[in-house]
C-alpha cells in the first residue's frame, strides 16, 4: 500500500451537493486504484460514502472512531462499523479523534463538510500535511479558499479541483513531494 489518505466531509449531507453521494464513492474508489489506504472518521455520510466507494474497488479501510470500544461506537455514536477493514476506537470523543486521525495521515482531501471538517482541515493545515478540495460540493469546502486566503505561516499548495480522479492523482503527487523531502533532509543530517 503507498500512502494514507484521510477523507474528511460532512456526516449529514443535506447542504451538500445534489451529487454527493457519487462523488465521495469516486474519490474512495480512486484511492483504492491508486493503492493506497482510505481513513475516516468512521462516520456517516460523505466519509462513509468514500469507505463505501473504496471497498467497492478492493481497497482498504481505516476507520477512527470517536467512541472508546465498539459498543460505543454503535449506542452512544450510532456509527457504523461496516465497510472498515479495521478500526481504531480513540476514546477521543470528536475533537481529539479529528487530531488523532489527520495527524496519522499523509495526505487530506476535503469533501463538502461542516464544523468537524473544518477542524480537520485547519488541523492539517497547522502541520503542513498536504490538502486538497474537492470543488462544487457545498459547505466548507467551497469556503476553505476564502479562509486559507491571506497572511499565514506559508503553508504548501492546497489543491483545487472538481474531478475526483484529479484531485487524488495531485495529492498522491504532493505527497510524493513532501516524501522526497523528507527523505533528502535525513540524507543530508
Amino acid at each position: 500500500m503507498n500512502y494514507k489518505i484521510a477523507v474528511s466531509g460532512a456526516a449529514h449531507i443535506s447542504h451538500c451537493c445534489k451529487d454527493i453521494e457519487r462523488l465521495s464513492k469516486e474519490v474512495g474508489r480512486e484511492i483504492a486504484k491508486k493503492k493506497c489506504v482510505l481513513v475516516t472518521g468512521a462516520t456517516t455520510g460523505v466519509p462513509y460514502f468514500s469507505a463505501l466507494g473504496c471497498e467497492e474497488a478492493g481497497g482498504f479501510n481505516v476507520g477512527f472512531s470517536p467512541a472508546t470500544s465498539e459498543a460505543a461506537h454503535l449506542k452512544i455514536y450510532r456509527l457504523p462499523l461496516d465497510p472498515f477493514n479495521i478500526m481504531i476506537y480513540t476514546g477521543a470523543d470528536y475533537v481529539g479523534r479529528n487530531v488523532i486521525m489527520t495527524k496519522s495521515v499523509d495526505g487530506v482531501i476535503i469533501i463538502c463538510g461542516r464544523m468537524g471538517t473544518l477542524h480537520e482541515f485547519v488541523t492539517a493545515f497547522e502541520i503542513q500535511k498536504p490538502i486538497a478540495v474537492l470543488e462544487e460540493t457545498g459547505g466548507m469546502a467551497d469556503k476553505i479558499k476564502q479562509i486559507a486566503t491571506g497572511p499565514h505561516r506559508g503553508v504548501k499548495k492546497i489543491i483545487y479541483e472538481k474531478d475526483p480522479k484529479k484531485l487524488v492523482e495531485k495529492l498522491i503527487a504532493q505527497i510524493k513531494e513532501e516524501k522526497k523531502k523528507v527523505i533528502n533532509i535525513k540524507i543530508n543530517s
